[in-house]
């Protein structure tokens, strides 16, 4: 049976197709049409996931959609009766593109199979496809089910217990009291762009101290004992504006939003290491409920919330649960993959055993190109490049680049789904250079110099390098780990330095992904989903003694992740990475036609200009 699960028109739109139970093809609009986020239908995304599995929209059994419009057009109503007149130029701004579009969502699914679809739609709630996605890929049979986000229909969190192939949905916080929107909010005050900006806000936090945590506990919020709150609606404008926050705001923390672009001061700093305690606290509240109402030893969790690895690492170590597995694809593109699944074991009762990893197959489920494929390209563009036909010794020659301290560009198999690189869609660096960090990220990622890089380590190697059990896993980059005691270096160097002075300070042998806190976010590697990318790190600690590398997004700033040969090779050239390995073969920046440095500055000058 052919299940296809398609999410669209909110945020970072995608298509799943499910075949019998097995998750065959995932991948985000955005990585095809090249708009980061992009949140029209996915019509690129669906195209492929057919095309892929060499099938027609004739042969879907059922098409399962991520939430219900009407639900959620409904909330739109209430609230803007709850706030009328003051939301009603926000209300008539959005109000066109519901008549036009959302409301008639069957007939746009209708549009975007061509019309070759004569079965059945399905449409789950939304936090219903966002627990979903969490549990039913999990490896475990039963298990806590944790969904916090911005808002789907009413609901902006919510608990659930998973068993076998059921999900029983238990409570829920609903709009507009929400986790997910308060760090949006907190995201627009210090400057950056909501939707897309959090994680930015998450790594701003360790240059900061929080001071103003007793504040936003005080003022903003109303902690409840199982992590619930309500928040005073007047330091926030976004049931009724086109911004997060309200003059109130401004007034609370001393002055206006920080312009975006502009310098990021200590208040920024403080700012965002405030808001990241408070919500590392409801998170683990939250968790410890969640564990008295199911009495799970397992955790899953889904939800743009989720992909706070800070806060899930904090859950992990400090939490009720013996083990935790996060969706990869965390926002709203896995909800494609949620609805699709609920689909198949909740409403079709299809029986599940769960897998001893899990069933999402590295996430790798994106597209991959052939050789031909690939020279076609290069040579349209007119690259020079090398053919290695012995896999070891590329694999060698790609350790050694590493070892020199070359940038490597490394584009192999298929595409991950989800927000993180996880080594085929990757740039590569050395983890033990004290001067990669800022290098790659205004030489080559064109981005703010505080941001912290990951991790990628041999599964068999992380309780080494990181405060992690042995055989403990984490491999879709998703939880932070501190870097173990007996990899950190103690100087002279003093408790003092504050802000963006931290960065100089060396703290670990593998300084380049040892952020200022001493955290790390984790990859670890193994070789049975992420082969090559395994014995490129394996090969490189047998060469340095070192089982990590820096492993970042193959994209620079404002873009999507890279999805095509022709996406890898213009971000090669159009940045200052030194080496870029398309399958087995490898390109050289020196020996590439019209290279030249890029000047770092004026890019992110036209940045702020757009």
């Amino acid at each position: 049976m052919n299940i296809l699960g398609i999410s669209a028109y909110y945020h970072d739109s995608a298509a799943c197709l499910v075949q019998d139970g097995r998750i065959r093809t995932a991948a985000q609009e955005e990585r095809f049409t090249r708009r980061k986020h992009d949140h029209a239908f996915p019509q690129n995304a669906v195209d492929f996931c057919l095309e892929e599995a060499g099938i027609a929209g004739a042969d879907l059994d059922l098409v399962t959609f991520y939430d219900k419009p009407l639900l959620k057009f409904d909330r739109i109503l209430e609230t803007y009766i709850s706030y009328a007149p003051r939301g009603f130029k926000l209300f008539s701004m959005g109000l066109p593109l519901w008549l036009k579009q959302k409301l008639h969502t069957p007939r746009e699914l209708d549009r975007g199979l061509r019309g070759a679809f004569r079965g059945r739609y399905v449409f789950t709630e939304h936090h219903e496809s966002h627990a979903a996605s969490a549990f039913f890929p999990s490896p475990f049979q039963e298990a806590a089910i944790l969904t916090l986000d911005g808002v789907g229909e009413w609901a902006t969190g919510s608990i659930a217990r998973g068993r076998d192939n059921q999900i029983e949905m238990l409570q829920e916080m609903r709009f507009p009291h929400s986790l997910g929107l308060l760090y949006s909010a907190f995201t627009y005050f210090t400057g950056f762009r909501v939707n897309s900006g959090e994680y930015k806000l998450m790594g701003l936090a360790p240059y900061g101290e929080p001071i103003y945590r007793d504040l936003i506990v005080q003022k903003l919020l109303d902690i409840k004992p199982d992590g619930s709150f309500r928040m005073d609606m007047s330091y926030f404008g976004f049931c009724h504006t086109d911004v997060m926050t309200s003059p109130k705001m401004d007034a609370l923390f001393g002055g206006p939003p920080r312009r975006p672009e502009s310098e990021i001061t200590q208040r920024e700093m403080d700012i965002a290491a405030s808001i990241q305690a408070v919500t590392e606290e409801i998170v683990l509240k939250i968790a410890c409920h969640v564990h008295e109402q199911t009495g799970a030893r397992d955790l899953t969790m889904a939800g743009g919330v989720a992909l706070n690895c800070v806060a899930n690492g904090r859950v992990l170590r400090e939490g009720p649960f013996d083990n935790i597995w996060i969706q990869p694809a965390a926002g709203d593109a896995g909800g494609a993959l949620g609805a699709a699944l609920f689909t198949w074991y909740q409403l079709l009762d299809k029986p599940r055993e769960a897998e001893a990893a899990d069933s999402q197959r590295g996430s790798l489920l994106g597209p991959c190109f052939d050789e031909e494929q690939i020279r076609r390209d290069l040579d349209s563009a007119g690259a020079v490049y090398h053919r290695c036909d012995d896999e070891n010794v590329l694999v060698s020659r790609v350790a050694d680049l590493i070892a020199e301290q070359k940038v490597v560009g490394h584009f192999a198999g298929r595409a991950e789904f989800g927000p993180r690189a996880l080594g085929s869609r990757s740039i590569l660096g050395d983890a033990r250079s004290s001067d990669m960090q800022s290098l790659m990220n205004l030489k080559i990622k064109f981005r703010e110099s505080f941001r912290p890089f990951a991790p990628a380590v041999l599964g068999e190697d992380a309780h080494e390098f990181f405060e992690m059990r042995p055989h403990e896993s984490s491999p879709y980059m998703l939880l932070v780990a501190p870097v173990s005691q007996s990899k950190r270096l103690f100087s002279e160097q003093t408790g003092d330095v504050k802000g963006l002075d931290k960065l100089k300070q060396v703290r670990s042998t593998v300084p380049a992904v040892t952020h200022v806190d001493y955290s790390a976010r984790v990859q670890t590697v193994d070789s049975q989903h992420h082969a090559r990318f395994y014995r490129i790190i394996k090969r490189f600690k047998e060469k340095t003694g070192s089982a990590v590398v820096i492993n970042t997004s193959f994209n620079v700033r404002g873009e999507p992740i890279v999805s095509s040969p022709h996406d890898a090779y213009r971000c090669f050239m159009f940045t200052n990475m030194d080496v870029l390995v398309l399958e087995n073969l490898i390109l050289m920046k020196e020996e590439q036609p019209n290279a030249r440095e890029i000047d770092a500055e004026a890019y992110l000058a036209d940045f702020a200009l757009d």
